[in-house]
């Protein structure tokens, strides 16, 4: 297989081979060559249906051809500057228009910058130092989210190489638990910010319950203390202005990344004027990059914000519906033990008798049985993501027949995985 011999290659040279850890998995990943619609072609000249997505960005599929005339031709006119150009500011005003608290934006080049300046814009404005963040939550690569759960403590490095210092300032509670909140929050008055994806997508797919985010946004206006939504999945996928239209919260800020760069390397910082001031050269919270709002990523982004109409919501959401009607009809017919979440065009099936409401109850899944699944739903010519604690998502290019075909090979895969797996 072309695969296994590039990935022999790509050991000697990209550390396990890859350039991001999830994209592994045993024995070896596929080596993709091109993607169309919602297909995938491999260099072994498989194809699957794809429900990874590259992790979320390709909410119109693989390769639009709107997106990609456009982009082509903004490359013939330049990849960079390093000046301001109008197409930022058409940008800038399709978000403001969509998004309830956004009345600024700073374009960065990923959502962990902009959680990172999320952080820190957060801490001059309130004068505190911590944040709180959720067990299993990822808020991006960078040291002060990637901590190890430490419910109502100072959480721990999640990495060599973090310094325990850079970590004493951040804690982790549990989510969907308004008693943790509510008693790290009376037990310290340093708090700067609550940072939250307002649906847990790095654990798989877990939905807030009823009440919570309302609770936050409560508690934290209460005591001076930032919310922040980091929207990096959720911002213009599962309603125009992100989950804050959705549950209709309004954050005091929000982070975005993937759909935001329509394919490309983007992500933003938006919130209200009387905090996005305070960014330089406005104000003084430092915040720069060389490619911060390059007119390639910037060009995908207004071509793919102009394509989500609300029409194209609404059949997103039915695709939605019917996959995990699908998936949960041919669960309860083999008398799975099984939580299937999900919400708009995201789904994740857990495996385990529990209701999956944080991370530890997302732990409960039986992985065995998950990964034996993934391999045959791959057999079958369906890619999701591998590991678990991912979510799976659906595309405008992903037609009914796809579903069906989909479904069909869920089916396979279910009766396959459980029959090879002790139960």
């Amino acid at each position: 297989m072309i695969s296994d011999d590039l990935f022999k290659e790509a050991l000697k040279v990209l550390p396990g081979g890859v350039s991001s850890p999830v994209r592994k998995f045993e024995p070896h990943p596929f080596f993709a060559k091109k993607g169309e619609g919602c297909i995938l072609y491999d260099v072994d000249g498989n194809r699957y249906i794809d429900y990874c997505l590259a992790y979320g960005p390709l909410i119109l599929g693989h390769a639009p051809e709107k997106i990609t005339s456009a982009v082509c031709e903004q490359i013939k006119k330049g990849s960079a500057y390093g000046t301001p150009t109008k197409a930022e500011l058409e940008l800038a005003k399709l978000v403001i228009e969509r998004v309830p608290s956004a009345e600024m934006i700073r374009f960065v080049n990923s959502g962990t910058e902009a959680t990172m300046a999320a952080i820190r814009l957060a801490r001059a404005f309130t004068g505190k130092d911590k944040i709180l963040k959720f067990e299993g939550a990822y808020h991006g690569a960078h040291d002060y989210v990637l901590v190890k759960p430490g419910s109502g403590a100072a959480a721990a490095p999640d990495s060599p190489g973090i310094p325990q210092d850079t970590t004493r300032n951040t804690i982790s509670a549990p989510f969907n638990d308004e008693e943790a909140v509510a008693s790290i929050i009376e037990e310290d008055d340093n708090i700067a910010a609550i940072l939250v994806e307002p649906v847990m997508a790095n654990i798989g797919c877990i939905e807030p319950e009823d009440g919570y985010l309302k609770f936050l946004r409560k508690i934290t206006s209460e005591n001076g203390i930032l919310l922040i939504f980091d929207e990096v999945i959720t911002g213009f996928r599962i309603a125009p202005g992100g989950a804050q239209e959705y549950y209709n919260i309004t954050a005091d800020l929000v982070t975005y990344g993937k759909i935001i760069g329509g394919g490309f390397p983007m992500g933003a910082l938006a919130g209200p004027r009387r905090l996005m001031e305070h960014i330089s050269p406005a104000g003084d919270v430092y915040q720069a990059g060389t490619f911060n709002g390059n007119p390639v990523s910037v060009t995908a982004g207004i071509t793919t914000l102009k394509e989500l109409t609300d029409d194209l919501y609404k059949e997103l959401n039915k695709k939605g519906e019917i996959i995990r009607k699908g998936i949960k009809d041919i669960l309860e017919d083999n008398n799975l033990e099984f939580y299937l979440a999900g919400l708009s065009s995201m789904f994740q099936i857990y495996f385990t008798q529990e209701k999956v409401k944080d991370y530890t109850s997302a732990k409960t899944a039986n992985l065995e049985i998950f990964k034996k699944y993934f391999h045959s739903l791959l057999k079958g010519g369906v890619f999701v993501p591998p590991s678990q604690f991912e979510c799976c998502f659906i595309s405008a290019a992903h037609r009914k027949e796809d579903l069906n075909m989909t479904l069909e090979v869920v089916e396979e895969s279910i009766k396959r995985a459980v029959k090879q797996s002790p139960r």
